[in-house]
């Protein structure tokens, strides 16, 4: 059986963590929409994050930096290592070089 990631829209995140902001429980709102209430409650907690408060976790806008940070730096080192072949083939290529002292 394939496993079913389903994305939820930000408005209804936001609505779902409104909610349990006003006093209604995860649980309840799972019955109600769908989410698990172990997610709606994730929501909440990065909700607490993002302004500010919560448990001290990475907010929304870190953890996009982070990933394309780490994006960045994966690409930088496929160019590193991809020039470092083509100086290593170049260099073997040409051979090695003969320079007269000049004497």
């Amino acid at each position: 059986m394939a496993d079913k990631t389903v994305r939820y829209a930000p408005d209804f995140k936001r609505q779902m963590v409104g909610l349990v902001q006003a006093g209604r429980s995860p649980a309840s709102l799972s019955k109600e929409f769908g989410p698990s209430a172990w997610t709606i409650a994730l929501w909440v907690k990065q909700s607490a994050r993002d302004v500010g408060k919560g448990d001290g976790g990475l907010t929304s806008a870190e953890r996009e930096e982070l990933t394309r940070l780490r994006r960045e730096n994966k690409r930088l080192k496929e160019e590193r290592e991809i020039l470092s072949k083509a100086a290593a083939w170049f260099a073997t290529e040409s051979g090695p070089s003969k320079r007269s002292s000049g004497s």
